[in-house]
């Protein structure tokens, strides 16, 4: 049953007056005005051409605008996209936009979202990012139709990124999920994803999004939920993901959002990953997508000086969560050179699991676990640029690969010191 206290009276109103539909397309919003025009309209015409005749109501949950993006989304009319196209939809596509809070909160934003699929008791949720500029309207089908025609609960993405892209993804979230819950979802935290109505019902009945990991992660929460309650999940590639607010983006609360949420899903979930052994390939559809075509050079230098200076300023903090063979190793590739340096991804891996352990036991505030293991990863991101930079995509995917084989080899290390300490 949906979560009735999230759904205001004046939003609930509008959704029986929608009545029951096939798919829900989901959009949280917070001042959006710049990019939400190109992403309605390529939604509405993955409508148009591959689900003519489902029902189809676009919800956006939006978390304070002041910039007009709910009256962008309400004003949105299909019929602008069916005069161009000239395909004709055989159903009324309905857009509804809520307020759920004056400021943005992701996890609110879902529950919303997912609350009103459960009463739409739509089939498939797609949620869609309002920055995602790059998104064509196949899109909207490779997500839906794994759920709609094929029973599949989750659908995650695979998008087409450059050789310097996704360090966080490919580096910990990626590897960390795969050896821990045994699947091997390349996008655990993605932009955009499909989940089946009983999925959907599953998650809010639980109210996993009260949790901690659930109210920082909620996408982590979804996956991890549909991974450890064995639902049917698959992934398929997308296109190039869209990068709007790269050069101001805020490393720590990326890192709060899906490392700590990640890490705090590993608590109530243990019973589970202490006995998986190894990773399997879910079903994957769609067509490998080409490597994209290099952006804005990334400063090497600076990704070094702010590693040494992390290691150096916080050595009191990294004392208390390290080991000390782990610390000295950290010091002393800290002094390295820009030529030199290398961040192996053994050490890298053992360093990981050595902060889930002291995470797990609350060593310190979790907060400043997270916030101390952010010059580290620059680190790790400087040799991954250094390793990648002139490298293919078989090149880059054989280094991914071995990365996540040292997590996977390396997973009776946390046990132990999940249990023993450092």
């Amino acid at each position: 049953m949906a979560e009735e206290t999230l759904l205001n009276d004046d939003f609930l109103r509008q959704l029986i007056n929608v009545g029951e539909v096939d798919i829900v397309v989901g959009l949280s919003t917070h001042n959006h005005a710049r990019t939400i025009g190109p992403v309605i309209a390529a939604i509405q015409a993955g409508i148009l051409k591959c689900f003519p005749r489902e029902r189809v109501a676009i919800i956006n949950a939006d978390g304070g605008s002041q910039d007009g993006t709910t009256e962008l989304v309400e004003r949105a009319s299909i019929d602008d996209v069916w005069r161009e196209s000239k395909v004709f939809a055989l159903r009324t596509l309905h857009s509804i936009s809520v307020r759920y809070d004056r400021t943005p909160d992701p996890g609110k934003a879902l529950q919303t979202i997912l609350a009103a699929t459960d009463l739409l008791r739509a089939k498939t949720c797609v949620l869609i990012s309002p920055e995602s500029t790059t998104i064509e309207p196949d899109w909207l089908q490779r997500l839906a139709r794994p759920v709609y025609d094929e029973n599949f609960d989750l659908v995650c993405p695979i998008y087409a990124r450059q050789r310097s892209d996704g360090a966080l993804m490919r580096n910990l979230l990626y590897p960390m999920t795969r050896s821990i819950y045994g699947c091997r979802i390349r996008e655990p935290y993605g932009s955009e994803f499909a989940i089946s109505g009983r999925l959907v019902t599953d998650f809010l009945a639980k109210g996993i999004s009260n949790d901690d990991w659930g109210r920082m992660g909620p996408e982590i929460a979804v996956t991890v939920t549909a991974i450890v309650g064995k639902y049917r999940v698959c992934q398929a590639f997308l296109g190039a993901k869209a990068h709007p607010g790269r050069g101001t983006q805020d490393v720590v609360g990326v890192m709060r959002r899906t490392v700590g949420a990640l890490f705090s899903s590993m608590d109530s979930n243990f019973g589970m990953w202490s006995v998986v052994s190894g990773s399997e390939l879910p079903p994957t559809f769609g067509k490998p997508p080409e490597i994209e075509p290099e952006g804005s050079r990334i400063n090497r230098k600076r990704l070094l000086d702010m590693f040494a200076a992390g290691v150096a300023q916080l050595e009191p903090v990294l004392r208390s969560i390290l080991s000390p063979s782990m610390l000295g190793e950290l010091q002393r590739i800290a002094a390295l050179g820009i030529n030199e340096f290398e961040y192996p991804a053994e050490l890298w891996t053992r360093t990981v699991f050595e902060f889930v352990a002291s995470y797990h036991k609350s060593i310190i505030n979790r907060d400043h676990i997270i916030q101390a293991l952010v010059p580290l990863y620059r680190g790790r991101s400087l040799t991954f640029l250094t390793e990648n930079r002139n490298g293919n995509g078989e090149n880059i995917e054989t280094r991914e690969e071995a990365l996540c084989a040292d997590f996977e080899r390396l997973k009776p290390y946390l046990l132990k010191i999940w249990a023993d300490g450092k």
